[in-house]
């Protein structure tokens, strides 16, 4: 097993003033919410100083606030000649001559220690305001983690809302052809970078999901003596089972503390849900209905779950208490609705809906209000939020085509593939990293 990287990573929270330089409110927040919205042009010029990272973190951070959808990094070769000084107020008028409303500037410092250290500034072009300043400290290796803290402090300055740069994503990689195919559990930052391997491929892995509160992932894995539940330790690589079964047991998800799993359990056609609390590995089961029951996802309280059901007849949403209790139906449009999971922030809950021959990501409130499908596709599925509950990453599949990652905000704005070259699926996001 392939231990995760170490990260060594500190931030001095400290706002870098320059002189007569005030905390002026930024003119260019961004309204996020609203119905159109016109990307904010904005300059990340390579930062000064020591060694090769000020170009490369300069890049990271322009990629990472591109794909947002909400800035539009200007091209550097319109950007004045020479470096800039990140302790003296930049030449505003240079920057205003290329229509930039936001500056980002830097400057990396190679330590005694062997670390580097990197200050930033973000200014506000226009009203010539500094909007933000801040020092982080890292291992070179970890110039990447530095380049996604960047991101997210610039990114919630300007859009009042918590960044999800510095995070990652646990897939299923996909490899060789259809009717063998190859599905192994893999992990990589949220911009495709630094892939790596979590099993061998002697397994079928499927539905892995990660803890909010630990370095720990659950997933399914499909061997010829039937499924199993795991949990894997991503920094130890220590893997255990939930324990046997006499049914298939498949779509595990952790609850907010971390403390308990939910799965499901199908017996000779029918599917119920279980919770297993971690520590004494005691299973209750928490549905009993004759009909298929499965995909649970915990409110961000662990109050509630949300699950599917055909209860009904078609698969659709239901809600219910931790308990299992109160059980009330949530969908009631035309279509199969698939794989709900509850948004971070509580306000919505994305699902996958098959209707009108295509498939599609969507989203509703907890008490089924507010309906919206945000995708369209031949095969699009598996939704997973974002840890600001802002972003969805899901699987879509072209006919006759590879499972894709692809990303969409909560608008609907910016679908668009996720930076990973190769195929895959099950997608899920980690919470932001320590």
């Amino acid at each position: 097993m392939r231990k995760a990287r170490s990260v060594v990573l500190a931030l001095l929270a400290a706002v870098l003033g320059l002189g007569v330089l005030g905390p002026a409110r930024a003119e260019i927040e961004i309204q996020i919410n609203q119905g159109t919205l016109q990307p904010l042009p904005l300059a990340v010029p390579t930062f000064t100083g020591q060694g090769p990272y000020g170009s490369d973190i300069a890049k990271v951070v322009s990629a990472n606030l591109e794909r947002s959808g909400f800035f539009k990094p200007l091209n550097p070769a319109g950007f004045a000649p020479g470096g800039l000084d990140v302790n003296v107020q930049p030449r505003f008028a240079d920057w205003k001559s290329i229509s930039a409303q936001a500056l980002i500037n830097g400057q990396v410092t190679m330590d005694a220690d062997g670390q580097i250290r990197v200050d930033f500034r973000l200014w506000d072009v226009f009203s010539e305001q500094q909007l933000l300043g801040l020092q982080f400290t890292a291992t070179p290796e970890n110039w990447r983690r530095v380049a996604h803290k960047i991101s997210d402090a610039v990114y919630e300055r300007l859009t009042g809302e918590k960044g999800y740069f510095d995070t990652r994503v646990v897939f299923v990689a996909e490899s060789g052809p259809k009717r063998a195919r190859i599905k192994r559990l893999a992990i990589m930052d949220q911009d495709g970078a630094n892939p790596s391997y979590l099993t061998n491929g002697s397994a079928m892995v499927m539905t892995p999901r990660y803890s909010s509160t630990s370095q720990q992932l659950t997933y399914m894995a499909l061997r010829d003596n039937g499924a199993s539940v795991y949990l894997l330790n991503i920094e130890t690589g220590r893997q255990e089972t939930l324990g046997q079964y006499s049914g298939m047991v498949f779509a595990p998800r952790f609850s907010p503390d971390g403390k308990k799993v939910a799965f499901s359990v199908e017996r000779a056609g029918n599917s119920d849900i279980f919770l297993m609390d971690l520590s004494t590995r005691v299973a209750a089961r928490l549905t009993t209905d004759p009909a298929i029951d499965t995909s649970p996802s915990f409110s961000p309280d662990g109050k509630q779950i949300v699950f599917n059901s055909d209860r009904g007849g078609s698969p659709q949403l239901y809600i219910m208490r931790a308990d299992g209790t109160g059980v009330k139906r949530l969908s009631y449009a035309q279509g199969r609705y698939m794989t709900p999971v509850w948004s971070p922030r509580g306000d919505f809950i994305a699902f996958t809906k098959q209707a009108g021959g295509e498939f599609h990501i969507g989203v509703m409130r907890p008490d089924g209000s507010d309906e919206r499908l945000l995708t369209s596709s031949y095969l699009d599925e598996g939704p997973s939020w974002a840890p600001n509950g802002r972003v969805l990453m899901f699987t879509r599949e072209t006919m006759g085509g590879n499972s894709k990652l692809w990303t969409v905000d909560l608008s609907g704005r910016g679908e668009r593939p996720a930076p990973y070259a190769g195929s895959g699926s099950d997608p899920a996001w980690s919470p932001l990293l320590e």
